[in-house]
């Protein structure tokens, strides 16, 4: 028979997000749910055991550290193991912006399988949800945060295998490109761009050579010495002003990054655009003047 600990809470349909119910279960062998619907949001999480969740004619065999969604009226079955039955957690939820924070944790009745390693912390807050059970106006406000605690360790360690990859490889690319485009005049190293898009380098690495053909630390060195080419253009700042303006604290690693992007040095590198503009003067000044020209003829 299974021990189930379980709390209700009345229905609050105007808000963005609150807590339908939760609770704690270790269950016998075998012991299943479903085929059934629900009528909100609902998330287990397995602490410990195995067992399989079914949904739209799909077996997912699960074990500790994996969890799982249903949607609202979405018919489901999950059923524990027989040889190591299953304790799990769960938290049930509806709100106006429920789909919203899942779809950004990236769960859906497409991705309704996730892993996390944050076990203990899951468990305490739904602990900590059942401990707060009475109707008080406190304890209701503290239920539905941590409603949104829980979400939150979601969103921040949940590994989902069924997300679409490209999609989020994409995203990933695009905020770590707009970190260093925000970043690039300091010392940022690619350690710190992984760490703001919250993946590690290797795979921030992969998604680059994949997107761009080039690594995390390339283009991080081409915006800079990029940025640093048109500073030599259009000031007469030093050299040494212009390398740490661009994020780099020794001008002689400046120089030879510079040197092997350009085929040239920085100082070179200015003597030749200024020898260029020069070139493009009286071209310049003949085409204004011809623009004068055509204006005098129009008056």
């Amino acid at each position: 028979m299974e021990k189930a600990y379980k709390l209700e809470f009345k229905n609050q349909s105007s808000r963005e997000l609150y807590l339908n119910t939760c609770g704690c279960s270790q269950t016998e062998p075998l012991h299943s749910f479903g085929p059934a619907v629900r009528p909100h949001y609902l998330i287990h999480f397995v602490l410990s055991g195995e067992g399989r969740f079914l949904l739209k004619g799909q077996e997912y065999p699960l074990k500790a550290g994996y969890g799982f969604l249903i949607e609202p009226d979405e018919l489901a079955f999950y059923q524990s193991d027989q040889l190591k039955p299953w304790t799990y957690i769960w938290v049930g939820f509806s709100g106006s912006q429920a789909e919203e924070y899942l779809g950004k944790i990236g769960l859906s009745k497409k991705h309704p399988i996730f892993e996390s390693d944050k076990s203990e912390e899951l468990y305490e807050t739904v602990k900590d949800m059942m401990e707060h059970n009475t109707y008080s106006i406190a304890n209701d406000m503290r239920r539905n945060g941590l409603l949104r605690v829980f979400l939150s360790v979601l969103a921040e360690n949940s590994m989902i295998p069924d997300r679409e990859e490209k999609e989020n490889g994409n995203l990933y690319v695009q905020k770590a490109i707009e970190y260093i485009r925000s970043n690039y005049y300091i010392p940022i190293k690619i350690t710190d761009v992984a760490a703001y898009v919250c993946i590690n380098r290797s795979y921030l690495y992969t998604l680059f050579m994949e997107s761009l053909g080039m690594s995390p630390q390339e283009f991080l060195t081409l915006f800079r010495i990029t940025k640093a080419a048109q500073l030599l253009t259009v000031t007469a700042l030093p050299i040494e002003s212009i390398a740490i303006s661009c994020g780099y604290s020794d001008p002689l690693v400046f120089t030879k990054a510079f040197r092997k992007l350009k085929g040239t040095s920085p100082s070179n590198y200015r003597k030749n655009e200024m020898k260029e503009e020069i070139r493009r003067v009286p071209a310049n000044l003949e085409q204004i003047e011809q623009y004068i020209k055509d204006i005098q003829k129009q008056s």
